[in-house]
This record gives C-alpha cells, structure tokens and sequence, in this order.
C-alpha cells in the first residue's frame, strides 16, 4: 500500500444493481475507512435502515461479520480488520456489496478517483446521486419495479394496499442530499 493511498480521499460510487433508471450515489471518504465504517457509510447514503445483514465482496473473497452458525462452508473475513484501500487499491476498481440476503440488493462499488489528502476535509460526505432508496423488505429489484407500477396506476389491484404499506406517498425521484450528509456527520464523524 503506497503513502498516497493511506493519505488519499476516495471518489466511490454506489450503484444500486438492477435498478432502472439507476438508483445511485456518490461519496467521498478517507481512503483509510474501515469496510464495517463503510457499510455504515453506504447504508445512510443509500438510504437503507441497516436492519438486514450485509457483505462486502471482492475478488471472490467475502467481507462482513464472521459467524460461524450462518458461514455456509464460506469464510467471511472480518470487515473490522480490512480498510477500503485494501481492496480498492487503484481508480476502476470495484466491488460489490450486498444488503439484505433475502431482497438481494446488490450494490456495485467503483473507485472513480483517488483524491489529494486534505486535513480540513469534513468526510464522509455524498455530492451527488439519482433517486430515491427503494423502501426496505420490498422484494429486491423485481419487488421494488412491481410496487412502483403498483402505486402509480390507481387502477391497479394492489394500489391501495401498497399505499398503505408505504404509509402514504412514496416519491422514487426524491433524494435530499444535505439530509444524507446530516446524518453522515451524526453518525460517522
């Protein structure tokens, strides 16, 4: 690992996979974060509510927290342990995190820029991103496209019982930035 990966600022992108039109974000975070720092980074900026399991996974090799009742003969290496740029080492790399095992949602992870160290940066920080986090226990990809046909016909036989699932509106275009970064600052700093 060089100096300048230790010292650097990462430009990641996460994208929801599957998702269309995509459903994405972007973050810069200290290139020496924790994969369990991480995850709590993806979840907030994603908008998810960190009550299902996750994994990291890169190059075959699977990042999370190691139980020994659920490995599944798999090894899962202790995300406490590796740091981002341990396994994003250069730009292009990826990698792919996944949330909640029964949905599926897969999330692909893209080094896009190594950036200069600046000590006055405040990080964890999201700069951009497209669309709303589909809600959690939806069904995955599939589910979440069926629950949007679902609330946007209202002739549709599930409309109102998806409304009322969703307890209201539910708006797939929304995203407000400063309210992810509020709550990175609270959370992650």
């Amino acid at each position: 690992m060089t100096v300048q990966q230790l010292r650097s600022i990462y430009q990641v992108k996460i994208t929801l996979m599957g998702a269309r039109p995509p459903i994405w974000r972007r973050v810069l975070v200290s290139s020496a974060v924790s994969l369990a720092d991480f995850h709590l980074v993806v979840q907030i900026a994603m908008g998810w509510t960190n009550s299902h399991l996750h994994q990291f996974i890169h190059n075959r090799e699977i990042y999370g927290i190691p139980d020994d009742e659920f490995d599944f003969g798999l090894e899962t290496k202790d995300e406490y342990k590796y740091k981002l740029s341990q396994l994003l080492k250069q730009e292009k790399d990826s990698m792919v995190y996944e949330y909640d095992f029964g949905d599926g949602w897969e999330h692909k992870i893209v080094l896009e820029k190594i950036l200069p160290y600046d000590k006055n940066a405040r990080l964890p920080v999201c700069v951009k991103g497209k669309r709303a986090c589909p809600p959690e226990d939806c069904g995955g990809v599939w589910g979440y496209e069926e629950l949007l046909n679902a609330i946007q016909d209202p002739e549709h036989p599930d409309h109102e019982g998806m409304l009322e699932w969703l307890g209201g509106n539910f708006d797939s275009e929304r995203l407000d930035i400063k309210e992810i970064n509020d709550l990175l600052v609270e959370y992650c700093r």
